[in-house]
């Protein structure tokens, strides 16, 4: 069999996106509670995600060139991991308290966010990376990709709390993701 390093080098990829969900999913969570979801993105998939970064980038006018910067990496990545986390609370009512509220129902009411959300997602994206790292695949966290991946509603319903990290793999020569502009 013959595996020309194109095919190869693509293969890798997948394979490590896989075994970064896996690392996200089995990351440790506060209170043992898993709010936690991933996907990957290639293809027609992963294009979409891209303009819609272009897209939100555009709206921003002026503040918005980092993520059509952004959007010209994602486009030279062969896949994109999403990993969000729910905006949950973990429902320990008085006993917390981190959020600043009395409470989980005050920091619901409130809109608030549960310091536990992006602790969870902080550890899941370092093991995920991590695996990428092990494999020696250029990579980066993006929260560019995961506004769009939000907005495109790639991790649940459209309009449902999310916090969402993106992180584009490349395998290539040159890292897409050093010389930004």
């Amino acid at each position: 069999m013959y595996i020309d390093s194109k095919t190869a080098e693509g293969q890798a990829v997948l394979e490590a996106a896989r075994a970064m969900c896996a690392a996200a999913r089995t990351a440790p969570k506060a209170c043992g509670t898993d709010e936690l979801d991933t996907a990957i993105l290639t293809g027609e998939d992963k294009d979409a995600l891209a303009t819609k970064m272009r897209e939100i980038g555009t709206a921003l006018g002026d503040k918005g060139g980092f993520f059509i910067r952004d959007a010209g990496n994602v486009d030279e990545s062969a896949a994109v991991v999403l990993i969000g986390a729910k905006y949950e609370t973990r429902k320990l009512g008085k006993l917390c308290g981190l959020c600043g509220f009395d409470g989980c129902t005050e920091c619901k009411r409130a809109g608030a966010t549960c310091v536990f959300t992006p602790m969870d997602l902080g550890i899941a994206l370092g093991s995920a990376v991590a695996v990428a790292a092990d494999r020696r695949l250029d990579n980066r966290m993006m929260f560019t990709a995961g506004k769009a991946a939000d907005a495109l509603g790639m991790l649940g319903e459209l309009g449902e709390r999310r916090m969402i990290i993106g992180i584009p793999l490349s395998a290539s020569g040159k890292s897409p993701y050093f010389d930004r502009k």
